[in-house]
């Protein structure tokens, strides 16, 4: 069985082994740049799974270009906000943001030691504002990050704006993968729990089913 590695682009060499062990082959999204309007959006980097392992991209045991950038389209934009409408999906969102250094780095940068592990957020303070608890009850919808994104803000709406727009690529990311893997019959694998959590929330539900799966990261 072929697996789908979610929801980020690039994974550890000891996880990519670790999948390699289990599936035939080992599927990678593109970047994910998604542009909330015409004018604004997140930055593609152009690196893939393949520039650091050619000789597993030339046998084909890693497969990548799942292009999921672009604009949302009004079905993206609704599977979107039922994720944020949802008390629990936040909930997790917010407790993962809090504790988990894996789900953390996929939202604020982390500077890295010499060895190319993550040891502290390049912006402590933007981390310590996304944690404060009040956050977790704020609503957000796509339609409310878009209005915000074509005014000016104070610094407050300003972090109000990162922690939304966070909401929304993480959602974003998890339904691309979901459908991804639904559509070719991908097993969903992370070494994320925050992000395994989420996913399996949504999956729960909405009464959808998929195998997904974690890969427990030890020492590293």
């Amino acid at each position: 069985m072929d697996a789908l590695y979610y929801p980020f682009h690039l994974c550890h060499e000891k996880t990519l082994h670790q999948l390699l062990e289990n599936y035939s082959h080992v599927h990678f999204l593109d970047f994910m740049a998604l542009q909330l309007t015409p004018f604004m959006g997140a930055t593609g980097f152009p690196d893939r799974m393949g520039d650091y392992y050619p000789d597993l991209l030339e046998s084909g045991r890693i497969i990548q270009g799942h292009n999921v950038s672009g604009p949302l389209s009004p079905a993206m934009v609704a599977a979107v906000n039922q994720d944020l409408a949802d008390p629990f999906w936040r909930s997790i969102f917010h407790e993962a943001l809090k504790d988990d250094r894996r789900f953390q780095r996929g939202l604020v940068a982390f500077s890295q030691d010499s060895q190319g592990r993550s040891s502290v957020p390049t912006d402590s303070a933007l981390l310590v504002a996304f944690q404060q608890p009040e956050r977790e009850f704020v609503p957000y919808s796509v339609e409310t990050l878009q209005a915000m994104s074509r005014r000016r803000l104070s610094e407050r709406e300003d972090l109000a704006f990162e922690y939304g727009f966070g909401l929304i690529k993480t959602s974003a990311a998890l339904i691309y993968s979901f459908r991804r893997c639904q559509q070719l019959s991908f097993a969903a694998v992370t070494d994320s729990p925050g992000h395994h959590q989420l996913l399996t929330r949504a999956c729960q539900r909405d009464s959808l089913e998929l195998g997904n799966y974690c890969v427990k990261r030890e020492g590293y």
